[in-house]
Order: structure tokens, then sequence, then C-alpha cells
């Protein structure tokens, strides 16, 4: 069988295939830092000839950032566009790495070899899985796999501010049938996954105003309004006995979990235990009443991330604070509208404060979730590659987190995106002595090329 042939390919050619990845992780493009700009102009031109190698007409295109790579190749059958992102993360600290971040290196460890450097696995890994299963095919076949188009951007660990103009400028272009996301991983350690659904955000700082100046605590305390105590009892509100979230219409277009994903979910086994146990807890918060992957997945929450107000220095100062700040986000789920929570919240804290204090907002921003449609051909395509590949039911499942661009896609080019990858929760992304296994890179090259084999 074709298929087979480039399966036997990808396996064969693995070490060349780890060979380029390397020589990318060399380049250390980091992009929120000015003075790692060429540096990213160089992974651009990287990407950009290695795709031209392959028969894509590959470009590097301008942005007041740093460049985006397009490139387009095949014909034939859907169009499908692929997006990954070659920047990185900044190193910092750079003494808890055990050797030079940018010097890659193929690791024995207990559990098999791994890619030690950063950008292994967040991005540069999971997107040369597809640069390499599209190698392979070119290789067997002469050809590329169907209508591709390739997209990678080197703004995504600094926010992305030119993709969205970007991408409005050039719609035409990038629209396709489907995009392909690999910027996720295992439900858990060879469990394959593609990601339905993702939480949205919204996120804001509050800041309660008292007392014109800072007040001594022995002349003022009982009588003077405490900021701090005002904005902890209205941050205690947020929540009732039930774990609920009490602001009004917070609800509003939530949807609950189909019973067939229900069952998928649940056939996951799970184990919330051992997730709250190797970060040093044991018990469940949020809803009483919702499974912990409801909660992780399909449920919307409100966090606290920071709050902060009067003397925290060394010893005490007794003073009552003219002000006190939090940060507070909210997850949001089904089509809950990231404006309308927050102003929500922002009259909830109003109604909250006494008369004679202030509340305000600011840095306030928000991203709607998604969900995908599921009944593309694709998504059923993609869970039997990934099936047969990893030997284990690859299953629909949700991310508790943001990934703005499959959104994106959505809002701006109306397409729908589907998201998989192969990076496991141990990788360290982000994190220093970042690393990718080489059973992720090996197995993740195979599941793009039986992909492409249904999708074309």
């Amino acid at each position: 069988m074709t298929l087979d042939a480039v399966l036997s390919r990808i396996d064969q050619t693995l070490p060349e295939a780890l060979a380029r990845l390397c020589d990318l992780l060399r380049i250390p493009s980091i992009s929120t830092d000015p003075a790692f700009r060429g540096d990213c102009d160089r992974a651009a031109d990287w990407l950009v000839a290695d795709l031209a190698s392959l028969g894509f007409a590959a470009t590097k295109r301008a942005t007041p950032g740093h460049p985006m790579v397009v490139a387009h190749g095949g014909s034939g059958g859907p169009h499908f566009l692929f997006y990954g992102h070659y920047d990185v993360q900044p190193v910092d600290p750079i003494d808890l790495w055990n050797r030079d971040p940018f010097d890659p290196v193929i690791e024995d460890t207990p559990d098999g070899p791994v890619i030690r450097a950063r950008g292994a696995s967040d991005d540069k890994g999971q997107l040369m899985t597809f640069v390499e299963a599209c190698r392979a095919w070119v290789a067997v076949h002469g050809t590329l796999p169907g209508h591709l188009t390739v997209f990678l951007e080197g703004e995504e660990e600094s926010g992305s501010p030119s993709l969205v103009p970007f991408m409005r400028v050039h719609a035409a272009e990038l629209s396709a049938d489907l995009a392909l996301i690999c910027d996720t991983g295992l439900f858990s350690d060879g469990s394959p996954a593609i990601v339905t659904q993702l939480r949205g955000l919204a996120k804001c700082e509050i800041t309660v105003q008292a007392a014109s100046r800072d007040l001594h605590s022995g002349s003022y305390g009982g009588l003077a309004a405490n900021p701090i105590h005002v904005l902890t009892r209205l941050l205690a509100g947020l929540h009732d006995d039930q774990g609920r979230v009490t602001l009004p219409g917070f609800y509003d277009g939530v949807p609950e979990v189909p019973d067939d994903q229900r069952a998928q979910w649940q056939a996951l086994a799970f184990d919330h235990a051992g997730y709250l146990g190797d970060v040093g807890l044991s018990v469940p918060a949020g809803e009483i009443d919702r499974t912990p992957l409801e909660l992780l997945w399909s449920r919307p929450t409100a966090e606290v991330n920071g709050i902060w107000g009067g003397y925290t220095g060394e010893g005490f100062k007794t003073v009552l604070p003219a002000e006190a700040h939090a940060k507070v986000s909210f997850r949001l789920v089904g089509t809950q509208d990231p404006s309308a929570i927050l102003d929500s919240f922002r009259r909830y804290l109003e109604a909250g404060v006494p008369a004679d204090c202030r509340v305000t907002m600011g840095f306030a921003l928000g991203s709607p979730a998604s969900r995908m449609a599921v009944d593309h051909p694709a998504f059923a395509a993609a869970r039997a590659a990934l099936t047969e590949e990893w030997g284990r039911p690859a299953a629909f499942v949700g991310a508790g987190g943001s990934i703005p661009i499959a959104g994106y896609f959505k809002s701006v080019l109306g397409m729908d995106a589907m998201l998989l990858g192969f990076a496991r929760d141990d990788d360290r992304i982000h994190s220093p002595n970042e690393k990718y296994d080489v059973e992720s890179f090996r197995k993740g090259i195979r599941s793009w090329a039986r992909l492409l084999a249904r999708l074309a």
C-alpha cells in the first residue's frame, strides 16, 4: 500500500528528521525580546527554504512585528490550512537549565529518548511533524497530499499583535475548508485526542478606593471603611455554596455536554485525584454537581488571579490603605458573551461598595469560546487515523485554556479548526528544560501521514 510506503519512509529517515528539527531549534526565535528580532527573521527564512524544498510556493511576509510564513502547494480535493508558530518563549531563569536551551540534544531518559531544547514541544517540534509527513509523502508519491496551505506566525508567544490584521488583509488567500492546528497534546501518555472546544477568556483589573489617603488604624480603624475588606467581600460573593458563579446572566449561553461526548469523556477514566495530587491538592473545587472533566472543559469559571493593597513589606505598618486591587478572570464556554460578562461584573461591583467608596475597572479584555463542528468529515478521519497509529481510541476532548487562533479562524476567515497535537503534560513548555518525546515526534509524523492519506 502507498500509505505503508510513506510510513516506512518516515521510520527510515527519522534521524534526518530529528537533525532538521535540531537545526530549527538552534535558532533563538524569542518573539517578545527585540534583541532576537533578527533570529525570528532567520527562523522564518529557514522554514521558507524547507517548505520550498518540498514543492510548496513558500514566501516570507513582512508585518509590523515578526514575519509570517505562507506556503501553498498541491491540488485537488478539499483545501486544508495548517497553522503553527515558530517563535518561542524566553528561557529565563537560565540558571535552571541543565544545558544551553538553544543547543538541542537527543537525551535518554527512563521514559525514553527526548529532544531537549527551548521550543522542542511548543511549537517547533509540533509544526515539524506536519512538515515531515509532507516530506515523506513527496518522497514516495512525488507530489504533496492534496491541496494544502501552511501558515506559520512568529508572534504567538508575544500576543500575536500582527495576526488578525494580517488575516483580514489576506483573507481570500488564507481561507480554506478547514484549519489544522498542532499546538495541543495527548490526553494522557499514549492516548491521542482531538480538541473540539476551547474556553474563552474575559479579564480585568479592579480597584476599590476608600479614604483620600492611607489612615492610621488606631485612629480610624473600626470607623473608616477598609477597601481590602470591601474588595475581599465582593470577591468572596462571586460564588455560592454550591460553587456556582453568582453574577446575573453569567450562565446565559452555557450548553450541556451531549450524551455521546459525555460518554467519551467518562471512558477516558480521568484520574482527578492524581491530577490534583501532582500539585499537592486532593479535593475538587468548583460546582459540586459536575464531573472533574466537565469542570475543566465545559463549565465557565470566575477566578481571582492576584490581589494586593496596603503595606506588604517587612514588619508592620498599621494602616488602613486608601486602595485595594485585584485581577479577575473568567473562563467562558458556549456562546457566553465576554462583554456581557464584564458588564455584569461591573454592575455587581458598583452595587456592592459602600456609598462613600468607589470601584473602577480597567484592562478589560475578552475573547469568546470556540466550539468546533465535529460533523465535518475530517474529524472522523482524524479520529480513525489517530486510533490506528496510537493503538488507543482517540477521543474528542475539551481544553481548559484558550487558543485564540482557533476563534480567529472562525471570526475572521469563517472556517472551523481542528486541533490535534502530541505534546505531553511533562514537556515543561514555557519552563526550563523543555523537551519533546522522540516517540511524540515520530508518531506525530506518522499520524499526520495517516490523516493526510484519508483527507487526500
